[in-house]
């Protein structure tokens, strides 16, 4: 799986590539971008087919060397779950992630729908007195559970991710689950 980082992030990260690399999961590839909210590292994920959105607040320095499988991987998979996917089928999804790579080639339409969803965090921090009491999997279920406009079309980030989930455990399977 393929995350493109923004140049703020880029920086952050030990091995971005900066030509863009070929996708071969079978998921799609994602956006990331690197915030910071009050003087904290925090970083914004972005599926480019779907727009389901993760967050993770609080990083620390030493996260960032291994930030697909320490802080995306997990929180990618619970909200799977927490999204009422089946267990076989978050599995099949942790398998088709592959290896997660960096690259630096971002697409602007996927940009513009981060910038909305952090707007949409604003929300979530705006209730809280320390961000770092946020939860990030009811962050995300949040965030993935709202109409979003994609180059002029409507759509749902919390279906599409499942439909796209449940397409490719039927592909593995051979059964519709």
């Amino acid at each position: 799986m393929i995350i493109h980082a923004t140049r703020k992030l880029a920086a952050r990260l030990p091995d971005v590539s900066p030509d863009a690399l070929r996708e071969d999961s079978p998921l799609g590839s994602w956006h990331a971008d690197r915030l910071i909210i009050d003087r904290r590292q925090c970083v914004l994920f972005c599926h480019d087919e779907t727009r389901a959105a993760l967050f993770v607040p609080g990083l620390r320095k030493e996260l960032f060397a291994d930030l697909g499988a320490r802080s995306f991987r997990p929180l990618f998979s619970a909200t799977l779950a927490a999204m009422g996917c089946p267990p076989h089928q978050v599995s099949q999804a942790e398998l088709a992630l592959g290896p997660i790579r960096f690259d630096t080639a971002t697409d602007r339409s996927v940009l513009s729908s981060m910038r909305i969803v952090r707007q949409d965090l604003e929300g979530h921090l705006a209730r809280v007195p320390n961000f770092l009491m946020l939860d990030p999997l009811a962050v995300a279920l949040d965030l993935c559970d709202r109409p979003t406009s994609v180059r002029g079309k409507w759509i749902r980030p919390d279906r599409l991710l499942l439909e796209l989930v449940a397409m490719i455990s039927t592909r593995h399977t051979g059964r519709l689950t």
